[in-house]
């Protein structure tokens, strides 16, 4: 078991969805937070709620200065969590260039950034914790998810690699892969989505896992198990199963 009072972690997408509720379990055990995301005044609203100690430094994951400016202001921290994240519905039938750009840019090269500002010195003095934000959406293709599968299978990727290369060290990876979250983006979707769950079980289950020695989590188990199967399944099996736009 992890031990979490006293600790001060870098939580970068705090202000909205999973990373907000997350932020609030983090507080409950005495985590002190440094809190990242665009917004200013939704960052501060949060800190000033929080039951334990919170400090905000805003950041637009897209722009290499701001990102190390806000883990300079966060100075030494004994963990970075990453949930920042930008989500259209996309099928191949209605393209469009500049919202997969951007969903590319903040949920992996976002990811990339923030890593670039901590990981180093985390690895200088063998000790730090990395948890990384995926989806289940990243197993397998489905459609309308482009810009998005893509930009979470990279973050496996990236952080099965963070993993296999750390593994050992002082410095623990982890990788969280929720389904559904009930959030702004999700909102975009017209579609029935299974498991959806709200912010606040989103992050139960993912705090549950940081405290874990686990690597990697998928939730809610039984969505994470079916589609988990799915990835068994030979591609003339897999995509009958899904829905497409015709």
């Amino acid at each position: 078991m992890r031990e979490w009072s006293g600790k001060t972690y870098w939580l970068v997408g705090a202000s909205e969805g999973l990373g907000r509720a997350l932020a609030g379990q983090l507080s409950k055990v005495g985590v002190s937070l440094v809190l990242s995301a665009r917004n200013q005044d939704r960052l501060q609203g949060l800190a000033d709620e929080l039951p334990g100690r919170a400090r905000i430094a805003p950041c637009d994951v897209t722009d290499t200065g701001s990102v190390e400016a806000a883990a300079a202001e966060a100075g030494e921290i004994d963990g970075m969590i990453y949930t920042a994240g930008a989500y259209w519905p996309m099928s191949a039938r209605a393209w469009d260039t500049e919202k997969a750009l951007t969903t590319l840019d903040v949920n992996l090269a976002g990811a990339s950034r923030a890593l670039g500002a901590v990981l180093p010195k985390m690895i200088a003095r063998d000790r730090g914790h990395i948890v990384l934000t995926g989806s289940l959406a990243a197993y397998r293709g489905f459609p309308a998810a482009t810009a998005y599968g893509a930009s979470k299978a990279g973050i496996m990727h990236l952080a099965e690699a963070l993993y296999a290369d750390l593994r050992g060290s002082g410095v623990a990876v982890q990788l969280a892969n929720p389904g559904f979250v009930k959030t702004r983006m999700s909102k975009k979707n017209d579609f029935h989505m299974p498991g959806l769950m709200e912010p606040e079980d989103a992050a139960r289950r993912m705090f549950e896992h940081m405290g874990s020695d686990n690597f990697k989590s998928g939730f809610p188990g039984g969505v994470s198990s079916m589609i988990r199967f799915g990835q068994l399944l030979p591609d003339w099996a897999w995509y009958p199963l899904t829905r497409s736009e015709k």
